[in-house]
């Protein structure tokens, strides 16, 4: 399977080797389509425009919203929230619903590996409410030791905020045994599920998840920049507040006073990206079209190649599971002595694209007592070629260094 064809930055760069998908996906053509047509075509604000094409752009909005609810499986397209990014979403998971409803001394469950968009909201919390924050610790083999939250006081978890996938490790946390496990504590706990780097990769049943609040960026799935999805069950969103004020979110406002617009409008506050909405619809047709089952069938084959490679390695440390098997395409590595940035800045004038740093994951990067890592993560567009190019710069890094 190759679908580089379908990404015209490819034919731009013909000779570019993306390895860094988990940060930002490539766009299929139909999706830049989508997005410029909508300008050339349809270009007008929606919801109150009462002339033709403002009502064609409200269609193909909301239309979007039904395509994602179907795409999850959400019962009610009203129960999802179109927000500017997987961050904004937890953020409002954060201060619409948790501001409003743990008090002092609740505990709320994340782990060691999460993203800072899943540490921060909690943390800030921690400052203005006095909730307490667990963080469930990672094994020596980079998975979720969630049994050790046996040791806390099940009357007083609240909430699990988890990543689905974690951006560093590539680790595929086993959702169907940590939700039951944690609802056995406390029947009443609320689940948040960070979903920004699984769900480019597999299909997702929100439903069958048992998740209260689930998370993701279209970026990362070949849709739009600036466009996130929060799915909340429908009456938990009525018991939520908004945290974004202004127009088109409220019903009636008086010098005194506002009554806020039914769910999903009271939190979809200003203009929202509908360009951008309307590309994530595209995305999503373009990856039913092809269907996740050819995308996992590819990107296994791309993980097991990849990790027979890094075994081959000395002097390469690969900073996540060893096996195929609830992993996703995420390679974190490092070079004996050499730093992220130095291995990057040489696989870029082989034109190999890798992020480093700490990948907004400072206090896994503690854990695992290290600075940074440089991060090789693949997408449906790769090949075997892309890894072999990926291993022969490596080379070159350890030969630039004496490694």
């Amino acid at each position: 399977m190759n679908y580089k064809s379908d990404f015209p930055i490819f034919k731009n760069y013909s000779d570019l080797v993306y390895l860094d998908s988990s940060a930002t996906s490539q766009k299929p053509q139909v999706v830049i389509d989508a997005v410029s047509t909508f300008y050339a075509k349809n270009n007008a604000n929606i919801h109150r425009g009462m002339y033709d094409l403002s009502q064609a752009a409200t269609d193909m909005y909301e239309n979007t919203r039904k395509k994602v609810a179907d795409f999850i499986g959400a019962k009610d397209a009203s129960e999802v929230i179109f927000t500017s990014g997987a961050t904004e979403a937890l953020n409002l998971v954060a201060f619409g619903w948790a501001k409003k409803h743990l008090q002092k001394g609740d505990i709320i469950v994340i782990s060691e590996m999460e993203h800072h968009a899943n540490i921060l909201p909690w943390q800030q919390l921690r400052k203005e409410m006095g909730i307490e924050l667990a963080y469930l610790p990672i094994t020596k083999d980079f998975r979720l030791d969630f049994k050790k939250s046996v040791d806390l006081k099940s009357d007083r978890i609240k909430l699990l905020s988890l990543s689905h996938a974690s951006n560093v490790l590539g680790t595929i946390n086993p959702l169907e045994e940590i939700i039951p496990f944690f609802k056995k504590i406390n029947a009443e706990i609320k689940i948040c599920i960070d979903a920004a780097q699984s769900i480019p990769h597999m299909p997702i049943d929100v439903v069958s998840l048992q998740c209260d609040f689930f998370t993701f960026s279209s970026h990362k799935m070949l849709g739009p920049s600036g466009v996130g999805v929060l799915y909340t069950k429908k009456e938990v969103l009525q018991e939520m507040e908004p945290f974004i004020f202004g127009g088109g979110m409220v019903r009636k406002v008086t010098k005194e006073d506002a009554l806020w617009a039914p769910v999903p409008d009271k939190f979809e506050g200003g203009t929202p990206a509908i360009e951008g909405v309307i590309g994530l619809g595209v995305a999503i047709e373009y990856l039913q079209e092809v269907g996740f089952g050819k995308v996992q069938k590819h990107e296994k084959e791309l993980i097991t190649y990849t990790l027979k490679k890094f075994a081959q390695q000395q002097k390469v440390t690969l900073f996540g599971p060893k096996n195929n098997e609830e992993r996703l395409g995420i390679f974190s590595f490092a070079i004996d002595k050499v730093h992220p940035h130095d291995t990057a800045e040489i696989l870029n004038r082989f034109h190999i694209a890798v992020r480093t740093g700490h990948h907004c994951a400072q206090p896994l990067m503690d854990v695992l007592g290290i600075p940074g890592t440089a991060r090789a993560s693949i997408y449906l567009y790769n090949t075997k070629e892309d890894i072999d190019r990926l291993f022969n710069g490596i080379e070159e890094v350890k030969k630039v260094f004496n490694r």
